[in-house]
């Protein structure tokens, strides 16, 4: 394998630099953690080893309690508190606080870490324009959406504070209708707040309608709102996009006649999301489906497509076509967009293979040289198709769909009007 070249190294560099505190924080606080059990179980040898170990296994736990939420939180508290209880049982309740206290320091520590790595680079500015307030607005709510996230930050209240209009959507609720009857209601700006899949629904009612779109981050990943500029940690802030705001004009993608802010994953993703179970279960799921697209046994997705080198190529794993160029090399880059009006499809082609090969595209992926010698393509283009023999399961902004072949994919520039919070052009997502 050919060295790491060294801007890469200064890049990866500068993408953890930020992390450093958060690690330095939490390294100290195990470390004095570590003093402090040994200090406590010094006499008890039999129960030092199994404290230690504890100890390395209760600081992630710590992480996911201080900085997660609603049941995985309670139960990684659960595990943290256990894994602190050998103390207790060698009758050590002042070391017990004070190892719990530290773990307190150390979940910190290394929740910042990571927020702080995976920090996005600052977008480009989309020139946007002032707006006056909507003079009446409609917000569609997941209340499932991100664990309910709606619920915890009061969204209903922040809502009726600003004079938004709310819609909750409950079981078997079709949102395309609803948004449709809100639009011919009189709707001037439509927003939701939920999950991208749901995002791209309403945003393609009001493309549809000429009205303008806000976006209030409340999914587990909000791919669309970070890319936008919006904090996913503040999400009442982006109920400001209804009031007086700034905005801009966006690209959106299309496959066949549905809209995606995103993107749309054909093969071995496509696979995963359309699996039963997969949302519930997605550990769980990616185990059980993986092995099958890989080995001498896995059957091959019939994918066929021209590359920008005018060949025709099939038996990729896994194909993704983007709302705009993804970075997918390794740094914080990864999975953002740097920019949603460069009127282009983002395109990407993987096959990892196996051994030498899965090496070789390895080593092609790291570097950032797509090779398709090597199982890796990726270009842009303001269109782009995919033929196969039959029907075509796809994961369009993590939403299962099936499209008959062949699926067409089309940008339409600056077709979205997105409405943002003024000032927050240059924010960092």
């Amino acid at each position: 394998m050919a060295p790491v070249p060294e801007a890469r190294v200064r890049e990866l560099w500068t993408t953890l630099r930020p992390a450093v505190p958060g690690v330095a924080v939490a390294v100290l606080a195990l470390l004095v953690a570590i003093v402090a059990i040994l200090v406590a179980l010094f006499r008890h040898p039999l129960l030092l080893v199994p404290g230690l170990l504890a100890l390395l296994l209760a600081v992630p736990a710590a992480t996911v309690a201080v900085w997660g939420a609603g049941p995985v939180r309670l139960a990684a508290a659960v595990v943290a508190v256990a894994c602190c209880s050998v103390l207790l049982l060698a009758g050590q309740p002042v070391a017990f606080v004070l190892v719990a206290a530290l773990l307190v320091g150390a979940g910190r520590g290394a929740g910042e870490a990571l927020r702080a790595a995976g920090r996005r680079p600052p977008l480009l500015h989309i020139q946007g324009t002032p707006v006056a307030a909507a003079s009446r607005a409609v917000l569609f709510a997941n209340p499932r959406s991100g664990g309910g996230k709606a619920t915890r930050v009061d969204l209903a209240e922040q809502a009726r504070r600003r004079g938004i209009k709310l819609v909750v959507l409950g079981p078997g609720d079709d949102l395309r209708q609803l948004a449709q009857r809100e639009a011919d209601q009189g709707a001037d700006v439509l927003g939701m707040a939920g999950g991208d899949g749901s995002q791209a629904l309403v945003a393609q009612v009001a493309m549809e309608r000429g009205l303008a779109f806000a976006c209030v981050p409340v999914g587990t990943r909000n791919h669309f709102a970070r890319d936008l500029g919006l904090d996913p940690d503040d999400a009442v802030a982006a109920l400001e996009a209804f009031g007086a705001a700034e905005e801009r004009l966006v690209d959106v993608g299309m496959v066949a006649d549905r809209l995606f802010v995103n993107n749309v994953s054909l093969g071995l993703y496509a696979r995963l999301v359309g699996t039963e179970g997969y949302r519930e279960r997605k550990a769980e799921t990616a185990w059980r489906v993986l092995p099958t697209a890989f080995g001498p046994q896995a059957q091959p997705f019939d994918l066929r497509f021209t590359g920008p080198d005018g060949q025709e190529h099939a038996s990729f794993q896994l194909v993704l076509v983007s709302n705009g160029r993804y970075g997918l090399t390794a740094d914080r880059r990864f999975g953002a967009r740097s920019r949603l009006d460069g009127g282009m499809l983002g395109i990407v082609a993987a096959r990892a293979g196996e051994g030498e090969e899965f090496a070789r595209f390895a080593e092609a992926w790291w570097a950032g040289r797509p090779d398709p010698s090597r199982g890796w393509l990726q270009w842009e283009a303001p269109a782009f198709e995919v033929r196969s023999g039959g029907p075509v399961p796809a994961g369009v902004d993590g939403e299962a769909l099936v499209f008959d072949a062949p699926l067409r994919f089309r940008c339409l520039p600056g077709a979205l009007r997105v409405r943002v919070p003024a000032g927050r052009s240059r924010r960092q997502a």
